[in-house]
């Protein structure tokens, strides 16, 4: 569908790319990869038309239409969310404006056997097909279920879009793209500012979508999931792989293995032929030889290796002193702003050991509750920490405060103390950050330095409670996996707030799910908390959509006498049924209120007892879980009836 030709783009320190040539067909799921800087935004910005090429061609088939999402969108602002998109489709919106005229045309007329008014009933049915060919009469219905799926709520739908904060725009633009189905949709980091749930329905979308997909970004399981082909820009040109990110990661690894042991044996051939040349250019009976050898060396093409620094970053970050048995206490915790409640009655206590992930929707006070934790925010109750806790805190915008006039160097040695400020330039070696580099002044890093340049200030405060608020914001797939490997070995005590799957996969042993303005707490790891949070999200999301649907008034049949006494003797049964399934609903709720004092309080390093603790916490849950799915059946039953 979409070919091209020779493609390259040239600047003032030479190629980009170029030479590109390679075809793109409906239905192709891409995921462009690279590292930055490699030219990944700029291909999709030459894919959308938004810029040119400097060689070569893109060749787009006649009427193919184009949703790209960047990562600098501007949208109107004056319009609310539902009319940004009700108004966002041309051809619907004079469809919808020429159907109103012939309407009100045909209303007052009364010259019912002129031609011209018969040429309005033939164009008012040419239209009616037209609109419905492109879905119009479904418009509505689309724009709720797309905007309910991306995390907004329906009451939300009619506030202006000036009202909402950057993230939230960008939804809404992505939004407007996906109920407008353009043929090919072009993505730059569409999951920067989504949250898990509303990641997992753009996954499922997206699989769906029968049109052409290229996405970037620094999601491996999205994707994984969304992918099913690779296009690998390095050093100058495209690799391209019919594989998902994690399968082609894994098969350039053995292809950079191979093309390193050639770049060895080629780098051994070179000097060898170099001595030869040395050794008989002076001698004149040999000298047409080393000639020939000059030449061959003259076209040997040199192998060339991208090398993965990132790969080889080895962090960790160190325990400062052995806290006591208690990191963390929290009693009836809450925080309102203007009257909105965010969370109240909180009441926690966070044990040694423990690695716990914040999450839940963007806007249900993730960060705000970080703050209360820090004490740097008012509100209700009490924050209290144990016995020798030091804290260290990365805020959501820590790279973004970094001094822009200070130099590399000279920001992580303003927070090093003691004897390690020795080994400074050795510490910022370990973040990419070396030789002359550490003399840059912060103001000239992309995103993703300046948030390892934050992450390296984080090594030099050692302490025993880590606090990140999304500290994967900006980092490459690579830099996150660093960032993992360090956490998993930490020795202390941390909560991270975090929307990447892959990321918190394995990485913690708790969950926090700020739901219903207050705290929940799940044992299980972050695969099944998905995968109960999107079952339970997905009937949600049918219900807010059904809002925006016209009720339809059902025809109710007579029921025969005997028919009557068959419906009521089931509704005695299942009123029973359901009775006994409560009070077992109540008797486990209990158990699992009592056992949660017990684990609140419960020694993590008796690994054993822990264990055993742990295991019957989940099954007393498990069986909670499967009493109240059979209440659930038992109900929907009832209201069957």
């Amino acid at each position: 569908m979409i070919n091209l030709e020779q493609l390259g783009v040239y600047l003032p320190q030479g190629h980009l790319f170029k030479d590109i040539t390679l075809q793109i067909n409906r239905g192709d799921k891409i995921g462009l990869a690279g590292k930055n800087g490699a030219g990944k935004s700029t291909m999709l910005k030459l894919l959308s038309g938004m810029e040119k090429p400097s060689e070569g061609r893109i060749h787009t088939p006649k009427d193919t239409t184009i949703g790209f999402l960047t990562q600098d969108i501007k949208i109107d602002t004056t319009k609310t969310v539902y009319d940004y998109l009700f108004y966002s489709n041309e051809l619907l919106n004079r469809v919808r404006t020429r159907l109103d005229e012939i309407n009100h045309d045909l209303v007052t007329r009364t010259d019912y056997e002129n031609e011209s008014y018969l040429a309005l009933l033939d164009e008012l049915t040419e239209l009616n097909d037209l609109f419905a060919f492109h879905e119009g009469f479904q418009w509505e219905e689309k724009i709720a279920s797309i905007l309910v799926g991306l995390g907004f709520e329906t009451e939300e739908f009619n506030r202006e879009l000036s009202t909402f904060s950057g993230g939230w725009k960008m939804r809404a633009e992505l939004a407007r793209i996906l109920v407008n189905k353009p043929d090919v949709i072009l993505l730059d980091e569409p999951t920067n500012h989504l949250d898990i749930i509303s990641i997992s329905w753009l996954e499922n979308y997206l699989t769906k979508f029968e049109g052409i997909v290229i996405v970037i970004s620094h999601d491996r399981l999205f994707l994984d999931n969304v992918t099913k082909r690779t296009l690998e820009i390095s050093q100058g040109k495209v690799n391209d792989y019919p594989l998902p990110y994690s399968l082609y990661k894994i098969r350039r690894e053995e292809e950079l293995a191979l093309m390193t042991n050639a770049k060895k044996q080629q780098e051994k051939d070179i000097k060898h032929t170099k001595e030869l040349i040395d050794k008989f250019r002076a001698k004149a009976s040999k000298a047409a030889f080393a000639q020939s050898l000059m030449k061959k060396l003259d076209k040997t093409e040199i192998i060339e290796v991208e090398n993965d620094a990132v790969a080889k970053m080895k962090v960790s970050f160190p325990l400062s002193l052995q806290p006591g048995k208690w990191i963390l206490e929290m009693e009836r915790m809450g925080k309102t702003f203007n009257d909105k409640v965010l969370f109240k009655e909180i009441s926690i206590t966070v044990g040694r050991g423990e690695k716990i992930a914040l999450l839940g929707p963007n806007g249900v006070g993730k960060s705000t509750l970080l703050k209360r934790i820090m004490g740097t925010l008012d509100g209700d109750g009490i924050v209290n920490y144990g016995h020798n806790v030091k804290i260290t805190y990365f805020a959501q915008d820590q790279a973004e405060k970094l001094d822009v006039n200070k130099t590399i160097y000279e920001t992580v040695d303003d927070i090093a103390e003691g004897e390690i400020r020795k080994d400074l330039r050795s510490i910022l070696g370990t973040f990419l950050f070396t030789g002359e580099e550490v003399d840059k002044k912060v103001g000239v890093l992309s995103g993703g330095e300046r948030t390892r340049l934050a992450l390296c200030q984080l090594l030099l405060s050692p302490c025993n409670f880590l606090i990140l608020d999304e500290p994967t914001n900006h980092l490459d797939i690579q830099s996150k996996e660093v960032l993992k490997r360090a956490l998993i070995n930490y020795e202390g005590t941390f909560i991270v707030v975090s929307h990447d799957r892959e990321f918190l996969d394995g990485l913690t042993n708790r969950i926090w799910d700020i739901q219903d303005r207050t705290l929940k707490i799940y044992h299980y790891d972050v695969k099944e908390y998905l995968a109960k949070k999107m079952a339970v999200e997905s009937d949600e999301l049918r219900v807010k959509s059904d809002e925006v649907k016209m009720p339809v008034q059902e025809v109710k049949k007579e029921l025969s006498q005997e028919e009557q006494k068959e419906m009521k003797r089931k509704k005695n049964s299942l009123q029973n049924q359901i009775k006994r399934s409560e009070e077992q609903i109540e008797s486990l709720e209990n158990k699992v209120k009592a056992m949660d004092e017990v684990i609140a309080n419960l020694d993590y390093s008796d690994k054993a007892n822990a264990d055993k603790v742990l295991a019957e916490y989940d099954a007393i849950k498990k069986e909670l879980d499967s009493v109240v799915s059979l209440w659930e059946t038992q109900v929907e039953e009832m209201d069957a009836l």
